[in-house]
């Protein structure tokens, strides 16, 4: 008997995946309509972008018309050189290093009172340190 119904089952599901009734299909359908909709009423984001040399100067900017990040590509369109990051009311977040699309050298992130400085190695982590005090860090601005 336990088998009998544990195959029934399994053919009730299979028929429930091959033949969905009609409300599973409305809503697949407004979902994907949703989804849709949501991709293609995404403006693209606004960047600057200028010539210096052999570098591409990159500025990404916030939906507010804030930077969002600053930095450059080398000719191959590896990110390349000091790259800056802020939040959106224009606070620095992060500032690192790439050489040819790796991260190198040391990272600093701020987040509230906190200041971590990360060391990168061929876009590998070699150490981390963190520094937190009471007052605002004074080199975050």
């Amino acid at each position: 008997m336990f088998e009998y119904c544990k195959v029934l089952l399994k053919f009730e599901m299979l028929c429930i995946i091959k033949k969905p009734n009609s409300k599973m299909k409305k809503i697949f359908a407004i979902l994907l309509m949703f989804s849709v909709t949501l991709v293609f009423a995404q403006e693209p984001k606004q960047v600057d972008v200028n010539k210096d040399g052999d570098l591409i100067i990159a500025t990404y900017y916030h939906d507010n018309g804030a930077i969002e990040q600053q930095g450059t590509f080398n000719e191959a369109g590896e990110l390349h050189g000091v790259w800056t990051s802020y939040d959106v009311e224009g606070n620095k977040v992060t500032v690192g290093n790439y050489l040819n699309g790796h991260k190198v050298g040391k990272w600093l992130f701020w987040s509230d009172n906190k200041l971590r400085e990360v060391d990168y190695v061929d876009s590998k982590i070699a150490s981390v340190s963190e520094w937190t005090d009471k007052v605002q860090l004074a080199i975050s601005n």
